[in-house]
């Protein structure tokens, strides 16, 4: 359960903010002033922090600077009343999560607390649902006679998909991606295997060691003026899309 703490000097004015954020399973605590939401700190850990800007004693933004000091990856969204731009920059130069103002409704905490605390858990989802839709349609590529452009697309997909699933931190479907890529490389090595000798001398070839020269740099080269060449050995397109 994810665990939060918000500290404001009208706590008991947001009662109603609290219920809700209850009710869609959050574990709420609550301070009434800096000082306290510091104390309550030394003795329990919180995934995200709410701090209203205009508290007496410690004020919001003295609270913040401690905050930061002691617990820098804790996410604390600042609440204020004041639309002072002085202020604003201030919180945003200390590194705070999220910025809101006063009067907010509970949705509004709901869609901070998503942002800034559901987002991976949320986009992780939404990536293995998505290969899991892709899944099927590149197992029926894989199964049917593709020509090398259709190649060049799945391989695109491949790679993407192990990126994506690679942020995601979803070993399951990785391993389900590595069975798919396994698949691929197998039937790929068919479609050469079967290719590559009208490869060597048909015009209409994919490009290979053997004419790369004559077809990328030589239209490329002068008589009056230098052409330089830069060869980088062994980059795949997957270290090329995450340069």
């Amino acid at each position: 359960m994810i665990k939060i703490l918000w500290a404001d000097d009208e706590i008991d004015l947001l009662k109603p903010h609290i219920i809700y954020l209850e009710g869609k399973g959050y574990d709420l605590t609550s301070a009434k002033s800096g000082d306290e939401a510091l104390d309550i700190l030394e003795v329990k850990k919180f995934d995200l922090i709410f701090l209203d800007e205009n508290m007496p004693g410690l004020s919001g933004l003295e609270t913040l600077t401690i905050l930061k000091e002691k617990y820098p990856n804790t996410p604390v969204i600042m609440i204020t009343k004041s639309e002072e731009e002085s202020i604003m920059e201030e919180a945003i130069g200390s590194k705070i999560a999220d910025y809101l103002i006063k009067p907010v409704k509970p949705s509004q905490i709901l869609l901070a607390i998503k942002k800034n605390i559901d987002t991976n858990r949320l986009v992780e989802e939404k990536t293995t649902s998505n290969y899991q839709q892709e899944f099927r349609n590149i197992s029926m590529k894989l199964a049917s006679s593709m020509n090398k452009e259709e190649w060049y697309e799945i391989f695109k997909k491949l790679t993407y998909w192990e990126l994506e699933l690679e942020r995601s931190g979803d070993e399951s479907v990785e391993q389900i991606l590595g069975m798919q890529k396994t698949e691929a490389n197998s039937q790929f090595f068919r479609f050469i295997k079967n290719n590559y000798q009208d490869w060597i001398k048909g015009e209409n070839a994919p490009l290979m060691s053997h004419n790369i020269i004559r077809k990328k740099v030589v239209p490329h080269m002068s008589e009056t003026k230098p052409t330089y060449m830069i060869v980088i050995d062994n980059l795949r397109y997957d270290q090329w899309k995450i340069i």
